[in-house]
């Protein structure tokens, strides 16, 4: 029977998995320590975390975001689009590649208990033209949405993820030919796209069962642009080895966002941000992971306002674009609002 939990991956998928140096007792692991917890946090701070009435923890407004038609977008313009919190679309060399799409207005296998703010929900599954490829970075409900995938099912060419997240998607009707799962380090060429699978500092899992399938971040390669899609990760040494072996970046798109002290080794803060932004060799960052659902207790507009001012006392070039508008990848020029800042 078909579950919104997926699959543990099992036979030869669980016996590939068994092959990598990384694959311990039954479990992936982070190249450095990395307790899901900080050693001073119990569940405890977690529900606290989850359950605190910070005064300005989601907008008192409805968000505006940009409604482009995703449908009549001109092929051979290299562009991004930002859907709030990790979700995004592109278009690169004429493919169309749709990232952790969470369409659901819910983050959380619990009904109605992650909502998405109010007006960031706007767009569908219905409105996205065919997707050559879904990148998915990790199995966590806030980038593997069940519903959003479903729906997608008929949409999408190919899936592309981590060693073992495959085994939800085939679990969910998908077939053996649309899966490609990477192990960290190995690529795959997509017509003038590579694709390689590179490390973060985090974790998986759908259920109490953790880590038994891998996360990834992807560094995606054309003739003209270089950009890192860093899923979730904490702050660690990988990208500092990833920005020596592959950077510099034209784009580096990071995680900052739903970050707290109990968090501290698999979410990065702002700070964090910029600096792994250095590490990289990042030309320009788009920090993501926020302004969509409220998972951690900071104010819900707080990553936004401090990596921006980060980013400007460290002369680091970042672009906040609201939802749904167009980011156009081989422009210098464009420059977006702190939209956060306007109620309108």
């Amino acid at each position: 029977m078909q579950t919104k939990f997926g699959k543990a991956p099992k036979g030869k998928r669980l016996e590939l998995m068994a092959t990598k140096p990384n694959f311990k007792n039954g479990v992936f692991e982070n190249l450095v320590h990395t307790p899901s917890l900080a050693e001073d946090a119990t569940i405890l701070t977690v529900l606290k975390t989850f359950l605190n009435k910070h005064t300005h923890s989601t907008p008192n407004h409805r968000l505006k975001v940009i409604q482009t038609d995703l449908k009549h977008l001109a092929i051979d313009q290299d562009i991004l689009i930002w859907f709030g919190h990790s979700s995004y679309y592109m278009q690169i060399d004429g493919k169309r590649i749709l990232v952790d799409p969470v369409f659901s207005n819910n983050a959380s296998p619990i009904p109605n208990s992650i909502k998405a703010f109010s007006g960031t929900n706007n767009y569908t599954v219905e409105d996205f033209p065919k997707i050559d490829y879904l990148l998915i970075t990790h199995d966590h409900w806030d980038h593997l949405d069940y519903p959003t995938v479903i729906k997608l099912k008929d949409k999408v060419d190919q899936v592309i993820t981590g060693l073992g997240v495959g085994s939800h998607f085939e679990a969910w009707g998908y077939s053996t030919n649309q899966i490609i799962e990477l192990y960290w380090h190995e690529y795959i060429d997509l017509g003038p796209i590579r694709l390689t699978a590179a490390p973060t500092r985090h974790f998986s899992g759908r259920s109490l069962q953790r880590n038994n399938t891998l996360w990834v971040s992807f560094i995606l390669q054309s003739a003209t642009l270089n950009l890192y899609l860093g899923g979730d990760s904490g702050y660690g040494p990988h990208f500092k080895e990833i920005g020596h072996k592959f950077g510099p970046f034209n784009l580096a798109i990071l995680d900052n966002g739903q970050y707290n002290k109990a968090w501290k080794y698999i979410h990065m803060t702002p700070e964090e941000v910029i600096k792994a932004a250095t590490d990289l060799g990042a030309q320009c960052t788009l920090p993501v992971h926020s302004a969509k659902f409220k998972l951690s207790d900071h104010a819900w507009d707080e990553p936004l306002n401090e990596v921006s001012r980060i980013a400007q006392k460290e002369h680091k070039k970042i672009i906040t674009p609201r939802i749904g508008e167009i980011v156009y990848l081989d422009s210098t020029e464009q420059h977006f609002q702190k939209w956060w800042l306007s109620s309108n």
